[in-house]
């Protein structure tokens, strides 16, 4: 039963980093975009947990979704993007209701998961990997599974990172020229 659990999860948290990835995309003021830019960083930090990467889910809080989000948020503020009225994506009451509803989403997705613990055959192969890996230093016991295991989700947040850098070029540029 937990591993149902566990997958549920996953899916929505990896559905919850796509919808706010394309919600993202699609927003005109560039403030109300960065901050769906973190919400995807903190989906794609809990993909990282669930997949035992702890590690890396710490560090995609702490840098991406942290320190380049508050760069990201300095020039925007700094070239002066956004006008005051366009900052908000919650337009009237329907918009709050549907952001709240799925705040308190999340906050079920969590507490589920706090009380569900992994079956013994999971935490078994932990302890194996976890012995395998004893012999190595500690940068080589993260850099292994993040090059191998998890490559492909590491690629696409460097990926995700660089399409809002080139974003950012961009309107600041038409920003500039107009």
């Amino acid at each position: 039963m937990p591993n149902f659990f566990y997958e549920l999860h996953f899916y929505l948290f990896g559905l919850f980093a796509i919808a706010s990835a394309l919600t993202f995309v699609t927003r005109k003021s560039p403030v109300a975009a960065a901050l769906w830019l973190v919400s995807t960083m903190f989906s794609l930090a809990a993909l990282y947990v669930m997949m035992d990467a702890h590690f890396i889910g710490a560090i995609q809080v702490l840098v991406y979704a942290g320190a380049i989000m508050v760069v990201f948020l300095f020039v925007v503020m700094l070239l002066n993007l956004g006008h005051p009225d366009e900052l908000s994506d919650l337009r009237g009451k329907w918009g709050r209701l549907a952001a709240g509803l799925l705040g308190l989403a999340i906050l079920a997705q969590v507490m589920a998961l706090s009380r569900t613990r992994p079956e013994a055959s999971l935490v078994q192969s932990d302890f194996d990997r976890l012995a395998e890996l004893r012999g190595e230093n500690a940068v080589a016991a993260i850099a292994k599974p993040l090059f191998s295991d998890h490559l492909l989700a590491f690629e696409l947040t460097s990926v995700l990172l660089l399409v809002a850098i080139v974003g950012a070029v961009v309107i600041g540029k038409r920003r500039a020229s107009t």
